[in-house]
């Protein structure tokens, strides 16, 4: 699981400032579709493309409790995750820590 979430960081790190430039409670709600509070494996794959991520995280990285749906929880723990990679990587000598850091 660690592999996937340094995946994770790692494309929203790479993909620029787009992924932590916009406010993730929006991100959220462009994502959930249908307005239940979570993001389905569909509505992930239909609307990820409006966040303009390049490469986009996969919904199998985000989706921590593996129940096909991501609650604000996880999408919490994707955006802290995401801001917090930059530091831990700093101190890093990890082959999976972008030279730029």
């Amino acid at each position: 699981m660690t592999k996937k979430w340094v995946a994770f960081a790692s494309f929203l790190l790479l993909s620029g400032t787009a992924a932590v430039a916009g406010s993730w409670a929006d991100n959220f709600k462009i994502l959930d579709t249908d307005g239940s509070g979570t993001i389905s494996r569909t509505e992930y794959e239909a609307n990820v493309a409006k966040l303009k991520l390049d490469p986009a995280p996969t919904f199998t990285a985000i989706d921590v409790d593996v129940n096909n749906s991501i609650d604000e929880q996880e999408w919490a723990a994707a955006e802290k995750m995401a801001k917090a990679f930059p530091e831990a990587c700093k101190s890093s000598s990890e082959s999976w820590c972008p030279k730029k850091y």
